[in-house]
């Protein structure tokens, strides 16, 4: 049996919760809207974040951060998706996009981007996926070819979150097509780089504020001090790392987007009346944001409890940050159409605020990693270790195994 965390957070982690919870009362709450009807960057909230030192809270203190971790990230983006799920977005993919470079990163390039990450003057992004490799990381196209004194890349990344904005662009590309096992690299690609282009922003359903592009390379020459670690053919490797530290994250919005479509519905269930009475008052109403309360609490923890374990560098942190990812998205999607239900047609008009978190939550389930294949990468996991447990199985005594029979194998698993 794995032991799990004892989730605890520091009073740094929580001081920094209520600077993220100032903020987005502050920039979040009063712009959202604008934002979102006009496909606009909040400047002011991330200038504001950049000051507060928010932009730190994941990265070393050796490197200028505060070393506050995945569950300090997590609160953070928590508290500013409750306000605006598009900011938790523009938020968190600086995460995404500079955790690369801490798991796999040379000393040189550490020094070189994570100071300025951490005070805000280097906005990132992380380009993964292409036109025809979303979920499947394996089959990317875009090539970067080996030349004297660094690289030469060519082709084209879909759906990179913060695209236009990202002053660093965490690369991955194919530089061995024989392999398979040492077929993709990372790169930095700054946005400086002459043959680095936006071909597209996007025009999105939801989490408008944060623009979301197709980024071009064109003949982009890197030198080998911008392949990650040094090395070619990790970038498998180092995308799978960063993807287990940053989904607790992601999950981490969903929960803050589920909280905040929950907290408009109970107001708003307060304050409406039909029948001469306020329909807080109905069980069918209670019912529904009771399990929407349940749920929403329930992903919290899981999210809490994956960060902490990403933060103490546990074995088993691929199977949770699927997890949580997995189920907390699910619930925010959930609880946001529940709220929608519950504001009535009301719920169905952009003139209420809960019609953006609806759209807003619909590509936590998408991104970074669709939930169809969390589901697979947890199922594996529960595989795997059936198949350990086979071996362990092995060192209980045979009178023990033969006196429980079959029910022993049951409660075992």
């Amino acid at each position: 049996m794995m032991e799990l965390p004892n989730v605890t957070f520091t009073p740094a982690q929580l001081r920094w919760r209520q600077i993220a919870h100032e903020i987005a009362r502050k920039y979040l709450l009063p712009q959202a809207a604008k934002h979102d009807r006009h496909a606009s960057y909040n400047d002011d909230a991330f200038r504001a974040a950049a000051e507060a030192g928010l932009l730190g809270l994941w990265i070393p203190k050796e490197y200028g951060g505060s070393a506050d971790g995945i569950l300090g990230l997590s609160l953070v983006v928590e508290e500013l998706s409750k306000a605006d799920p598009a900011f938790g977005v523009a938020f968190a993919v600086n995460a995404l996009g500079s955790i690369p470079v801490i798991v796999g990163g040379t000393e040189e390039q550490k020094r070189r981007y994570l100071p300025r990450v951490a005070r805000g003057e280097c906005s990132c992004a992380f380009a993964l996926s292409e036109k025809f490799a979303g979920s499947d990381a394996g089959g990317l196209s875009v090539q970067a070819r080996k030349m004297d004194g660094g690289w030469l890349v060519n082709g084209e990344k879909k759906w990179t979150t913060n695209g236009s904005r990202a002053d660093l662009i965490t690369l991955f590309a194919v530089t061995d097509p024989t392999s398979k096992s040492r077929r993709i690299s990372a790169f930095l690609v700054e946005k400086t780089d002459p043959g680095f282009f936006i071909k597209k922003v996007e025009d999105k359903m939801g989490i408008r504020m944060v623009p979301v592009c197709e980024t071009g390379y064109k003949n982009v020459h890197l030198s080998d001090d911008r392949l990650l670690g040094g090395q070619p053919g990790l970038g498998f490797k180092h995308s799978m790392m960063t993807l287990d530290w940053a989904r607790p994250g992601v999950a981490a919005q969903a929960v803050g987007t589920a909280a905040g479509a929950l907290e408009l519905a109970v107001t708003y269930a307060q304050k409406r009346k039909q029948f001469g009475q306020p329909i807080s008052s109905f069980q069918m109403i209670q019912g529904m944001l009771a399990d929407m309360a349940m749920k929403t609490e329930a992903a919290r923890w899981l999210v809490y409890t994956a960060a902490q374990m990403a933060d103490n560098g546990t074995r088993h942190i691929s199977k949770y940050a699927a997890m949580c990812k997995c189920f907390a998205t699910d619930t925010a999607m959930q609880v946001a159409t529940d709220a929608v239900q519950i504001f009535g047609g009301y719920g169905y008009m952009e003139d209420y605020p809960i019609a953006k978190f609806m759209r807003d939550a619909k590509i936590l389930q998408i991104y970074e990693g669709t939930n169809q294949v969390q589901r697979m990468v947890i199922a594996r996991h529960l595989i795997k270790e059936a198949m350990e447990f086979d071996y362990l199985n092995e060192q209980i005594p045979t009178e023990t195994q033969e006196t429980y029979g079959a029910e022993y194998e049951i409660v075992n698993v």
